[in-house]
């Protein structure tokens, strides 16, 4: 009897503990904010509680991360609307043209926050176990009213690999009691830092590329739920205090009257808890919403209400940090108090305002769907020559779930260029890509296209310019008129094996798509050769750099040559033209010296201290993810230890090479390139080359002379705007590019550069000068009247011949972010030819 009593006692006690939500400290062992939690354990907290709250809280897996970290969102809603979620999901993409058919009942508001999406502002997912667990306390009547007639969808973690980075070296360094000495080693975070992704990318600048894995697959799920609201949260430097809404100018123009309204809305409740515990905020100054490609613009843009909570602290803050300025000391526990304060005014303000949110989204899309915002009501893209970008494009516009079609038959109409603004008749055929502005994502559309930017403000937080037209190199035009789309089929690629097998297949060489065709080829031990000249053979021309894969030299590969060759042009939408002769009718033969055997080089990248994160990682995935095409990490501190008989190519990112390129460095480095290595030095890295022996590159001998004309007489409320005057912070230049060169093989003319820099680099005098910016280069984006003039006759791109090496120097960095595909081909060429 003893041993049954004690066992219903133990069942009883096991039932009541599992009904009950541990609060994060009893789960965590540990009190919330005295360490930073591991990704895992913030994970597993998630699900329990979902686990326990099965009518309250539905956890979403949505992918993992390139380190294999899950990816999650937690659903949380009152029961009657968990029971009809996905109901719920279906009718808000029904009410916006999104999904066919018609809502079947009340849409309630749809609230979307997201947490830790640098990795090393970590207390926003320690924050996240506050909120979850108080939106499920029954005892807590604010939470209980929120869920009432909204949905709230939490993401923990939008950056795991970063947080986990974090997390795991300021555990390792963290003194027993933590140290708030500014200059301790816990508040001194080693190269790369916590805040980016596995690829060292800033996330929060991939919404609208979707460069990255976690991008794409939140995206993804974003899509499917198409929130009302979605709430970032960051962190800024530890001496600041916190910033929610109103944000600051620039606005964009497109931005609606009732988005501007709700975020004044949202910071007259975020004040309502700040005031209260009387702690330091501040509003409309350094976060404006402008770029379209963060947390807060990208929803925005999508009809969302979107905004940035940024509190003051990041990875040099760790648990403790004293701040000199203020007299006190900056504690984990309150940056958690603040974060977790904003989460609940962001969902009150909400809340109190559900109906109207949600009928003011379906507005915004019955007008983006009858009337569109912008002077075009049509998008036309050519195709001809230009498939592979088309082929890019498209995909771009699938990730953006913006609709479109083929043109479906010839037509010509009156049309204004989305490059150069001029207004042109033009002519299109069946293939041609059509996107037509009436439809639910049409405002997006338009802003991801828009050639020129209205700026009402010259002091913006990012880049004031991003085209698709000019990113993707494209002959894209906008149209006045209503074109409907008669095709909906897709652009496709297909390539027959000839039933007389071919002297060799041709691919021509103008798109990312063709050096991605050509990396795999060398990867799968495919010889292959190059013509360095134009030429004609059946009475057709084909550019220089056209690819000649021909059957000689792949005798091995027997049957398998074609097969091949053609099922990777086309899954890779390359275009191959079968030859049945060596002979052409102009130019050379394709045994001629002129068209040369194409190896697979040994590349090496250079990381570690003095290089940017950021910089490293756009090469790294470049290589990696995107041409998958091996390539070897090495850090600085070993540079001079380097096997250089083994490498080919040198890549050094932009950053500080001070400590690296010594003058013993040097002296290998160049004594390498003379052997017949190739290194290429991008952006920053151009600085440490520049004016040394041996080194043609030279810096404008007059960089300060625009300077010198300006008056001393300034004021000091001006400065911020006065320094605006230096800057280009992101706008597009026409750069000026010698074709006959290798480096610009695949490009037909004048290249759109995304300019972020007043570079001050003079022509090579005996090198070539392969991108240059001609007198006034200046084309869309803001860049200040000093920056201006030190652009003009300025060098971009640049070869120097070394012995039987060569060294490229990138003054711009066409790799930036991802999304610039146009300039993936130049980097190609960089690299390969």
């Amino acid at each position: 009897m003893k041993k049954i009593l004690f066992s219903l006692v133990c069942l009883l006690l096991a039932t009541t503990s599992f009904s009950q939500n541990p609060i994060p400290e009893s789960y965590l062992g540990y009190p919330l904010g005295s360490r930073f939690s591991f990704h895992y354990r913030i994970a597993g907290y998630v699900e329990l509680l979902a686990q326990r709250n099965p009518t309250q809280v539905k956890l979403i897996p949505y992918g993992s991360t390139y380190e294999g970290r899950p990816l999650m969102v937690a659903v949380v809603a009152s029961p009657e609307n968990l029971a009809r979620l996905e109901t719920i999901r279906t009718d808000n993409l029904k009410s916006i043209g999104i999904m066919a058919g018609t809502p079947t009942g009340k849409v309630p508001a749809i609230a979307w926050l997201s947490y830790n999406v640098h990795g090393n502002e970590a207390v926003s997912s320690e924050s996240v176990m506050k909120v979850l667990y108080e939106l499920l306390n029954k005892d807590n009547k604010t939470t209980q009213d929120i869920l009432k007639n909204t949905v709230v969808i939490l993401d923990p973690c939008i950056n795991p690999d970063g947080r986990d980075r974090y997390a795991q070296w300021y555990n390792r360094v963290m003194a027993a009691q933590p140290n708030p000495t500014p200059w301790a080693w816990e508040h001194n975070e080693p190269w790369p830092g916590g805040r980016y992704n596995h690829y060292l990318f800033d996330l929060n600048r991939d919404w609208a590329w979707q460069l990255q894995k976690e991008s794409q697959e939140r995206i993804k799920l974003y899509n499917q739920w198409m929130p009302h609201l979605h709430a970032d949260f960051h962190e800024m430097g530890s001496s600041s205090s916190y910033y929610f809404p109103p944000a600051a100018k620039p606005f964009h123009k497109d931005i609606t009257p009732w988005q501007r309204e709700f975020n004044n809305i949202l910071g007259t409740y975020s004040r309502k808890y700040f005031d209260k515990n009387g702690w330091l905020y501040f509003t409309r100054n350094n976060y404006d919403l402008f770029y379209p490609s963060y947390g807060d613009t990208w929803p925005t843009y999508n009809g969302a209400i979107g905004m940035t909570y940024e509190q003051g602290g990041g990875g040099r803050a760790g648990v403790a940090i004293a701040r000199e300025d203020e007299g006190d000391t900056l504690t984990l526990s309150s940056r958690i108090d603040h974060h977790f304060a904003t989460s609940m005014s962001t969902l009150e303000a909400i809340s109190s305002r559900a109906e109207q949110t949600v009928k003011e989204f379906v507005s915004y899309y019955d007008r983006a769907q009858k009337e569109p915002i912008g002077t075009f009501k049509s998008y036309l893209v050519k195709t001809e020559g230009d498939v592979g970008r088309a082929l890019a494009l498209q995909e771009l516009l699938d990730k953006q779930g913006i609709q479109y079609g083929l043109v479906g038959k010839n037509y010509s109409g009156k049309v204004t260029s989305l490059t150069t603004l001029a207004d042109e008749s033009a002519k299109f055929e069946s293939k041609d890509l059509l996107i037509s502005a009436y439809q639910p994502k049409s405002s997006l559309l338009k802003i991801l296209f828009e050639p020129r930017p209205e700026l009402e403000d010259s002091i913006t937080y990012d880049i004031t310019s991003w085209g698709l037209a000019y990113a993707y190199g494209l002959k894209a035009y906008g149209s006045k008129e209503r074109l409907t789309p008669t095709a909906t089929q897709v652009l496709k690629v297909t390539n027959e094996v000839p039933s007389q097998p071919p002297y060799a297949y041709l691919a021509r060489w103008d798109s990312f798509n063709d050096l991605r065709f050509l990396t795999e080829l060398l990867t799968s031990k495919i010889r292959l050769r190059t013509s360095n000249v134009p030429f004609e053979i059946d009475g057709t021309t084909y550019g220089a750099g056209t690819l000649v894969i021909t059957r000689k030299g792949n005798e091995n590969l027997g049957v398998d040559f074609d097969r091949m060759v053609t099922g990777i042009a086309d899954r890779l939408g390359v275009t191959l033209v079968p030859a049945q002769t060596g002979f052409v009718t102009s130019g050379s033969d394709f045994g001629s010296g002129n068209v040369a055997p194409l190896t697979a080089p040994k590349v090496v990248v250079m990381s570690g201290n003095g290089v940017s994160p950021l910089a490293f990682g756009e090469v790294w995935h470049f290589f990696e993810q995107q041409i998958h095409y091996p390539v070897t990490v090495v850090e600085g501190e070993n540079f001079s230890r380097l096997p250089w008989n083994e490498i080919d190519v040198l890549i050094l990112p932009t950053g500080s090479y001070s400590k690296i390129l010594t003058d013993n460095a040097l002296t290998q480095l160049k004594e390498w390139i003379r052997n017949g290595g190739k290194l290429i030095a991008m952006e920053e890295a151009n600085g440490a080359l520049a004016n040394k022996t041996d080194f043609d590159l030279k810096r404008k001998s007059k960089e300060n002379a625009a300077k010198d004309k300006e008056s001393p007489l300034k004021l000091y409320a001006n400065r911020e705007r006065e320094s605006a005057s230096d800057d280009t912070p992101g706008s597009v230049y026409q750069v000026k590019l010698d074709t006959t060169h290798p480096l610009a093989f695949g490009y037909t003319g004048d290249y759109f550069g995304l300019i972020r820099s007043t570079y001050n680099f003079e022509y090579l005098p005996e090198g070539w000068n392969v991108g240059y910016l001609e007198g006034d280069s200046y084309r869309a984006g803001f860049a200040g009247v000093n920056a201006k003039e030190r652009l003009k006759n300025t060098l971009i791109y640049g070869v120097q011949e070394m012995g039987q090496g060569e060294i490229i120097y990138m003054a711009d960095n066409p790799l930036f972010r991802g999304f610039w595909y146009n300039g993936k081909l130049l980097f190609g060429n960089a690299v390969f030819r």
